[in-house]
């Protein structure tokens, strides 16, 4: 069976047992903030896990697109090093709400691996939860005695709490997990290792593996370590595809399966290297130069399915949170390829269309955006490969001088840095010094590296309480028809940062907006007959909207008036109205092929992010600026369906981004012709955007441009600023009428003095020339030029050149210059003083500057250094000489 085949294969047998088929979340996540990437089937659901979302349909299964760069068997440094960990993957799942539990899970299960794709069952192993005497858990007896139905008793494995019982996180629901496992072997590696499976079973064996994980959570852990029981059972089952794939194709390597090898042939015929398969290795033993080779493109083939699905699901590469995580995996990809594969140019990129023939029709998004996702990889590798040259340009440095201070070792500290600012991994700049002839002092490389990471612990350390439980219930969001309305307090907890504390509270009603989609939280004040309590923020977290508050109310279960901030609110709503307004207008001006990349929305300005490759024009910008405006003077008022079915709002041409996770019921947006998916909130007709002015258009990344700008009253302030500036202005050329010919008349005015001032410094400085030159004097056959004088440090550089032109035969020139107060010293002297005589410009005025309380450097021939004592100038020029022991 293909790849392929085997993903609609677990679709099919999934969907005729009563599941509903969805389509993969996004692998990026944009609002949850305890995520930044979809690491497990599960993510999308834990709003129902934990009881904020109706669970129907209780029955699902999908394929999901995940990335993983740390955690159990997934540091990012040891992908490629071996046959099964990725970054990427899919993960094939099934769920169930409140439905099914150990037993069916556990029978779905082998049905499928066993009568459907038919493996041998001779070949699995199952582990169960060993019990936890600590936290008084008993053995899973339960899975045990379903799994006793289909395997013989040595088959099933107790396992720890490590492997065998599953937490979402520190806190929250969490229970037993059964593992499926495989024993891949060849019989020769069987006969060869003299153990069975059994024994081999979570040794970290690349030909026994986890398969599939059934994870039964039925617990939930409080904040005190203690555990509940949930009020509803959930079955969460992952299973590696690419695992899977491996299994069913007869391969000991995912990356000898047709997910990978595609991409791998695609490399091979790029770079001219061959790569061995694990039965080539098998046969024939390789050298550490091809198993170079082999782990390069294992890491290229794999990282470039990361990147790629993380930018076309929107997430770009950048220095901060999953920008950053995104840019290390393509930097890895790149320094391997660099290294191993000879590829000194851009080549990750090359290798995208392959990626999109065998993965475009499971995942359309890729197909879609594959212009965009090309340009940002290319335009990424190229900066890193400049980046890795001023790296290896800076050890370089570092080895010259460790020969010259006679030394073997690069300190951890200097390695350490080209890791951090240079993104060199420790084992290159192990293997450029080891070509060198040096060692790195690998233990002060990982002292420093724990450091960093407890510098980043610390600063993001959030302690969370357990909720206090008030009332039981859901949230009902009010507030797209409501900026008041009355609510009490379903549960309540603390939250301390940074040593500071404040607590979220959940309301039974609200007409807060929660941050979501770029859009800022409301703020605003919780009122009793007794107290105002003032909600600094209002945040989204599994479906619900959080309120954040720095104290807690006296009486926590009074009635209360939650009241939104309704000028910031309206504020808000008008740019986010605005952005529509603009996403449509940049549409029509530019061409179809603009897409939003991403916004942010606040009471005092918009920011939107688009797709288009080369810079927006002044015109083009005035063009959109004032197709927005006549929508604004229109009028429009909002057009809005709630619960409308996702087919319903496509066909009513509502504009769906890439990226995003929209459910089987949507909320559509229309104002006149721009017509968006949308839960945010908005203005209630586009006249009260007021006014719409365009501040800044940008490049963010290749093929990404931003546009910020103002609206209603921060747009009047902006013309008042403007005004008063013109104003200002005019009052330095007597109010003149026409400001621009003025103006225009002061700078040609400007630029003839200046040119006319440019001729007598020239004439200036042949005058000075000739002046030195014949006071110079003669010591020992060598002419010496010697002066303090005033002038400009780039005249002083013009007049040293021009001075050694005039000069034939050896000579030296020792300027001192003063310009605004600042002290400058020059050097220069003849080739023939550096060659035969072994002076060094560079050397002597940074010795000679210490007079200045300055330094500088320079070439052998010509030097100059800078200081803040004028009055050091002449013993300077003196010390100088005095260097050159003529």
């Amino acid at each position: 069976m293909t790849a392929k085949e085997i993903r609609d294969s677990f679709k099919k047998y999934f969907e005729s047992k009563g599941h509903a088929i969805v389509p993969s979340a996004p692998m990026v996540i944009k609002d949850d903030p305890t995520l930044m990437f979809t690491n497990a089937g599960m993510n999308q659901w834990k709003d129902i896990i934990l009881g904020t979302r109706d669970p129907e349909p209780r029955r699902r299964a999908d394929t999901q697109k995940c990335l993983r760069v740390s955690g159990k068997h997934n540091d990012l440094e040891e992908v490629g090093h071996d046959t099964y960990h990725h970054t990427m993957f899919e993960m094939l799942g099934n769920w169930s709400f409140g439905d099914y539990f150990k037993e069916g899970a556990i029978d779905m299960a082998w049905e499928y691996l066993v009568d459907v794709l038919k493996l041998n069952p001779d070949n699995l192993y199952v582990t169960v939860f060993e019990g936890s005497p600590e936290e008084n858990i008993p053995r899973d007896d339960e899975a045990a005695s379903y799994w006793a139905k289909h395997v013989p008793e040595d088959h099933i494995i107790n396992g720890n709490k490590h492997d065998n019982f599953w937490e979402m996180g520190d806190t929250g629901p969490c229970g037993p997990c059964s593992e499926i496992h495989v024993d891949s072997r060849t019989p020769e590696q069987r006969q060869q290792s003299g153990k069975s499976g059994r024994e081999l079973v979570n040794q970290d064996d690349p030909q026994v593996i986890e398969i599939w994980n059934l994870v039964f959570m039925q617990f939930n852990r409080k904040a005190d370590g203690s555990l509940e029981k949930l009020s509803m059972n959930v079955i969460d089952t992952g299973m590696g595809f690419e695992r899977l794939v491996r299994m069913l194709q007869g391969k000991h390597s995912n990356y000898d399966t047709d997910v990978f090898q595609p991409i791998i042939k695609a490399e091979q015929d790029i770079t001219g290297l061959k790569y061995t398969t694990f039965e080539e290795e098998t046969e024939t033993p390789i050298d550490k130069q091809q198993d170079d080779i082999n782990i390069a493109m294992r890491v290229c083939a794999d990282h470039l399915r990361a990147v790629a699905f993380s930018i076309a699901d929107g997430q770009l590469p950048s220095n901060a949170k999953a920008g950053y995580v995104i840019r290390r995996i393509l930097r890895r990809a790149v320094r391997y390829a660099y290294t191993f594969l000879g590829q000194k140019e851009a080549f990750l990129y090359k290798l995208l269309p392959t990626l999109i023939e065998e993965m475009g029709d499971a995942f359309p998004e890729l197909k879609a955006q594959q212009q965009l996702v090309g340009r940002v990889m290319k335009e990424e590798e190229d900066s890193f490969l400049r980046t890795l040259d001023k790296g290896i340009s800076m050890l370089d440095k570092a080895m010259e001088q460790l020969r010259a201070a006679g030394k073997t070792e690069l300190d951890g500290v200097q390695a350490f840095r080209l890791f951090d600012t240079y993104g060199f991994p420790l084992d290159l700049t192990e293997l450029i010094c080891r070509e060198n002839g040096f060692t790195v002092d690998e233990k002060q490389f990982a002292e420093e590296m724990q450091k960093q990471k407890e510098r980043a612990r610390n600063a993001a350390q959030v302690e969370n309480s357990d909720w206090v439980e008030l009332k039981s219930g859901e949230q009902q969001f009010v507030g797209y028809d409501f900026t008041e309305y009355t609510c009490h307090i379903l549960r309540y907890r603390k939250v301390t940062q940074k040593k500071n504390e404040f607590y979220e509270l959940v309301l039974d009603n609200t007409p807060f907006y929660g941050e979501m989609g770029g859009q800022v939280g409301d703020c605003g004040v919780l009122v009793s007959e007794n107290e105002t309590i003032d909600i600094i923020d209002a945040k989204r977290e599994n479906n619900q909207t959080v309120h954040i508050v720095k104290k807690l109310p006296q009486d926590a279960t009074a009635e209360f008036m939650a009241c939104v901030d309704t000028d910031k609110r309206y504020a808000s709503a008008a740019n986010h109205t605005a952005t529509h307004l603009l996403d449509y207008a940049l549409k029509q001006v530019l061409g179809d092929h603009v897409e939003q990349k991403g916004s942010f929305v606040s009471p005092d300005t918009l920011r939107f992010d688009f797709s288009h490759f080369e810079k927006v024009s002044d015109e083009q910008l005035r063009e959109v600026e004032r197709m927005v405006n006549d929508m604004i003077r229109q009028d429009i008022h909002i057009d809005e369906h709630r619960d409308m079915p996702f087919d319903e709002a496509k066909k009513l041409g509502a504009i769906a981004l890439f990226g995003e996770k929209y459910g089987d019921k949507v909320r559509v947006v229309r104002f006149g012709p721009s017509c968006e998916f949308c839960g945010g909130i908005h203005a209630s007709s586009t006249g009260r955007i007021g006014m719409f002015k365009i501040i800044s258009e940008s490049s963010v990344a290749a093929g990404i441009r931003r546009i910020e700008a103002k609206t209603g009253k921060e747009c009047e302030e902006l013309f008042y600023h403007i005004e008063d500036t013109v104003k200002a202005i005019k009052g330095f050329f007597n109010n003149a009428k026409d400001l621009e010919t003025v103006i225009r008349k002061y700078i040609d005015e400007h630029d003839s003095m200046k040119k006319e001032i440019e001729a007598f410094e020239a004439q200036a400085i042949e005058r000075f020339c000739q002046q030195l030159v014949e006071k110079a004097r003669e010591v020992n056959g060598v002419k010496v030029v010697s002066s303090v004088l005033p002038m400009e440090p780039a005249a002083a550089k013009d007049l040293a050149f021009k001075l050694r032109a005039a000069i034939n035969g050896p000579m030296i020139c020792a300027l001192g210059t003063q310009h605004q107060d600042k002290p400058q010293l020059t050097i220069m002297m003849s080739d023939d003083l550096v060659s035969e005589h072994g002076l060094n410009a560079g050397q002597m005025v940074r010795e000679a500057a210490k007079c200045i309380q300055g330094g500088g450097g320079g070439q052998p021939h010509f030097a100059q250094a800078g200081g803040k004592n004028v009055d050091g100038l002449s013993a300077a020029v003196d010390k100088i000489i005095e260097l050159a022991k003529l």
